[in-house]
């Protein structure tokens, strides 16, 4: 597991970006970076590089001398491994091979939460997941079995936040919440009680839902089970 999946970041005007990255070095498995460096892409973050190579953002920061700000530029070329490193692309052996993702059928997935009569369930903007409007103090529950990996504030933008994984594949997370539950490490199961739903933006009741497949996300509202 990254060191970068445990380290406190405080909010910012990146930090959606931040809880992708999070949930990423929280998520999927780690593969060794097999190239010496890397041209930096739109939409890129230097989080998002990093974990993508099975590296510390922090690390790669500093074998490129980059600032406390971590900012990047489509077409920047950063260096992927200390200065004088010999990586698996620049052996004369033969090239190392990146090994494939894990595939594994979803979980049958569970609600996290029960939706206020009337309430609707909308994406917020420029984010992967989605809200689910609620009750102040209402069960959050989880929607699969699993282990917690993560559970804190670190980004304040999201209140207490607690992130499953389920397997090596897939992984959820739950924003805004009132009270945790759980503590990292636990083991959950489906339906579990894990926190209390708390406050999002403009102090509505509700909670921010993610799941991610190999680290990427997946629409939710594909995933789980049909609701009237």
């Amino acid at each position: 597991m990254s060191r970068a999946c445990w380290r406190p970041v405080a909010a910012g005007p990146w930090v959606g970006g931040l809880l992708i990255a999070l949930i990423a070095a929280c998520g999927g498995p780690e593969r060794p970076s097999a190239a010496a460096a890397y041209v930096v892409r739109a939409g890129d973050t230097l989080y998002s590089i990093s974990t993508r190579h099975g590296l510390d953002y922090h690390d790669v920061a500093r074998w490129n001398g980059l600032d406390a700000d971590y900012r990047i530029s489509p077409g920047q070329v950063l260096r992927l491994s200390p200065a004088g490193a010999v990586t698996a692309a620049a052996r004369p052996a033969p090239a190392a091979v990146v090994p494939a993702l894990p595939v594994a059928a979803p979980p049958h997935w569970l609600w996290p939460a029960d939706r206020a009569v009337g309430g609707s369930v909308p994406r917020p903007g420029g984010g992967v997941g989605i809200e689910i409007n609620g009750v102040a103090g209402a069960d959050v529950r989880a929607a699969a079995g699993g282990r917690v990996v993560y559970t804190g504030a670190g980004l304040r933008a999201y209140g207490q936040l607690v992130i499953i994984k389920h397997g090596e594949v897939w992984l959820t997370a739950y924003g805004y919440n009132e009270r945790l539950l759980v503590t990292q490490g636990e083991s959950v199961i489906a339906g579990q009680r894990i926190a209390t739903m708390g406050l999002g933006p403009g102090n509505r009741p509700l909670l921010y839902f993610e799941i991610r497949e190999n680290g990427r996300p997946v629409d939710p509202l594909e995933q789980l089970p049909p609701r009237n």
